[in-house]
């Protein structure tokens, strides 16, 4: 207790005065003369992007948008992105599942989340690299996000090959809130948040606590405690703020189970095959960020500091490894996240031509006190598979050059270089060590236009994705429950280039209708080849995933907003295989459309439809998931100005449809001995292969939410 209690000083102390010191240095500025500016909504519609947009597949959407939409989890707000998929595959309380651009993302590999300039994304970590947790989200304070896709832009580096969003929070809210909320499955929420003015500034506040048991027949039981305090003065472009973020979570959960288990009547659609799976995880996070523009330039600057802490138990193949007392596995990260980033761009002539030249830079190191596997059964450790300490740095610099060479032709023009440094302490020594890595590349756009509201674009970059520092220095196998156990592992390269294409357009040209369409291509060096599940590396190939994104937004009436995207994808593994060359999970086909209304008098809302295509679930492209088409519905009615209520239906048609398949071997209890034993699992056997089967999370039930908001 003594020695969590001097790290927990130590982290406040820590926090405490980089608190102090930026804050200093923000009030220096702002009493230099930073002037102020009036808050402006950024809104997402195509024209506002045409003459400023980069590549045809970035955009912003604003807070309206977002309120119109029934979500089923915070992470869901992603989904204004077009194309993406968010699903969860276990409980509640652990990271979502993404999909994009013909990947499975698992919990974030290769799409990059920021929120108010935080990284979400977590290098090294305990489950899966780039692990994204973003259930801290609150939706009411989203101001905007901005997302892009593809490794086009020089500011994204890390995990950002397929795309990235940066979210940011209210410095005012548009009015203090009150809101109480139940509904189906035990769910309940309370909010409040407000902004007063407080100084000449605002102080945003928000505490979020809310409950749910879900449809399990072992409730998930997911408390939540989310709090945010915010000071800001001035704007986004003019002016600074300090934020406080603190998350915590824990909960029971139903992890995918396998299909025949359910056939067989074993257990329910909604059962569990481990009743103790589950976990807890706790964020808090302390930021600052300034910029300042004016007629020479425009500077920014955020540092950030941010503990995290996750235990997380498991069991995804039952009985497969252990017969006698099951294969669950906890998974155990305690880290210290410290960063700082800045750029600033300079406005001039080049050969008489307008132009901006960009320098800026990241930097991020984690502190990895304990990152560990090992085996448990009913959450008690039987045996540690492997524990490590990891001190890991980043430093990614990088310019770019815009130009106005003609009126209707520009070119953006930059490079990024980044440096890793990999320093593992492992409990076996032999996987131990300190490896430097350095990477980086050009990033292209040549756009053409505006032609009658129209803007063509041609895009290229490399970009790279880091894998586990574990992988770099592991050589020998840790994993006690694999038949190569402590024999030699050669280790992976720390960071994998990726090469991405695309042109495309962006169209405002009918009234009221805003269009892009992409044609766009990702080759990968690597796959990521670290399992955070078996704590050893898994062989991998390079890839090549390929697409066209068709998106539409019509707006016929000021409060009527009608979106429909279509995204289309192939991913292969570019080297042959006998065992095949599709690529499990890859997202192949994903519609989604909807109908928003934001001010029809008193009456808001929006109907939602979300296509979910079929999968590869093995190599050779034999075995396939289901597709599955889901409707959520929203009615929200303002009483007066201070009193709202909404109405949520999520999975309005009651689809029996699943959130995500895998396809795999397991052994259940009933098939390693007595009656029901199956030779592929039977614990006597001296060869345990397990019997090979879907394994599926199901979708919840339609369910009821409802809400009731006061303002003050």
């Amino acid at each position: 207790m003594h020695v969590h209690a001097q790290s927990g000083f130590k982290r406040t102390m820590i926090a405490a005065a980089t608190a102090a010191a930026l804050g200093a240095a923000l009030q220096q500025s702002f009493a230099a003369g930073i002037p102020t500016l009036d808050e402006v909504e950024v809104k997402a519609g195509v024209e506002d992007l045409v003459g400023t947009a980069s590549s045809a597949t970035e955009g912003t959407v604003g807070a309206k948008q977002i309120e119109t939409r029934a979500l089923m989890r915070p992470g869901e707000v992603l989904e204004v992105v077009p194309g993406l998929v968010i699903s969860q595959h276990s409980g509640e309380g652990k990271a979502t599942q993404y999909f994009l651009r013909g990947f499975n993302l698992d919990h974030g590999t290769d799409f990059a989340t920021f929120v108010n300039g935080v990284p979400v994304n977590m290098p090294t970590h305990a489950h899966g690299q780039g692990w994204s947790d973003i259930n801290f989200l609150i939706p009411e304070l989203v101001d905007r996000l901005r997302y892009r896709k593809g490794p086009y832009s020089v500011e994204e580096g890390d995990f950002s090959s397929a795309g990235s969003a940066r979210i940011e929070y209210f410095r005012k809210l548009p009015a203090n809130i009150a809101e109480l909320g139940i509904g189906s499955y035990g769910y309940r929420r309370a909010l409040f948040a407000g902004s007063p003015e407080v100084a000449g500034g605002h102080l945003m506040y928000a505490l979020e606590l809310s409950g749910n048991k879900g449809p399990w027949e072992r409730p998930d039981n997911i408390g939540k405690v989310n709090g945010v305090l915010r000071y800001s003065r001035g704007s986004a472009d003019n002016g600074w703020a300090i934020t406080g973020m603190a998350y915590k979570a824990q909960w029971s959960a139903t992890d995918q189970v396998a299909q025949r288990a359910i056939d067989q009547g074993i257990i329910g659609r909604y059962g569990s095959l481990d009743p103790t799976d589950g976990g807890r995880t706790s964020r808090a996070s302390l930021s600052g960020d300034w910029a300042r523009r004016d007629a020479n330039g425009y500077s920014r600057a955020n540092a950030y500091v941010m503990d995290y802490r996750l235990n997380l138990f498991s069991n995804f193949t039952y009985f497969l490894d252990n017969p006698v007392t099951g294969d669950q596995f906890e998974q155990v990260d305690r880290r210290t996240v410290f960063g700082v980033n800045g750029a600033h761009t300079f406005l001039g002539k080049l050969a008489g031509r307008d132009t901006e030249n960009t320098l800026g830079f990241s930097l991020r190191n984690d502190r990895i006190k304990a990152v560990g596997l090992y085996l448990t059964s009913d959450r008690q450790r039987l045996n540690t598979v492997r524990e490590d300490r990891v001190n890991q740095t980043s430093l990614g610099l990088y310019a770019e050059n815009q130009t106005q060479w003609h009126e209707k032709f520009r070119t953006i023009a930059g490079w990024r270089h980044d440096f890793y440094n990999f320093d593992v302490a492992s409990d076996r020594p032999e996987n131990s060590g300190n490896v430097g890595k350095a990477i980086g590349g050009p990033k292209v756009a040549l756009i053409f236009g505006p032609w009658v509201k129209t803007e063509l674009y041609a895009n290229y970059g490399q970009g790279f994705h880091s894998n586990d520092a574990r992988g770099a220095t592991t050589r020998v196998n840790p994993d006690p429950r694999d038949p190569g156990f402590l024999g030699p592992i050669n280790p992976v390269t720390p960071l994998a280039k990726t090469k991405g294409y695309e042109v495309g357009l962006r169209s405002a040209l009918v009234p009221g209708l805003q269009t892009t369409l992409a044609l766009w291509r990702l080759d990968i060096a690597s796959e990521l080849v670290f399992s955070g599940d078996a704590g050893t590396t898994e062989p991998s190939r390079p890839s090549r995933r390929e697409g066209v994104e068709f998106a539409n937004t019509y707006r016929p009436l000021s409060w009527l907003i009608v979106d429909v995207d279509l995204a289309l994808s192939r991913a292969r593994f570019t080297e042959t295989d006998p065992i095949g060359n599709f690529i499990p999970g890859s997202i192949e086909r994903v519609v989604s459309a909807g109908v928003g209304i934001t001010d029809l008098g008193p009456w808001f809302g929006g109907l939602r439809m979300r296509y979910f295509g079929p999968r590869t679930l093995i190599e050779d492209n034999s075995v396939r998931s289901k597709p599955s088409t889901l409707f959520n519905l929203r009615v929200g009615y303002r009483f007066e100005k201070k009193t709202q209520l909404t109405l949520d239906v999520l999975n309005l048609f009651n689809r029996k449809v699943n959130n995500i398949d895998y396809f795999y071997s397991s052994c259940l209890r009933q098939e390693v001995s007595g009656p029901g034993t199956r030779p592929e699992c039977d614990a006597a056997a001296a060869s345990r292969p397990g019997v090979a089967d879907r394994h599926i999370h199901p979708t919840e039930p339609r369910t009821f939410r409802a809400a009731l908001r006061m303002s003050f």
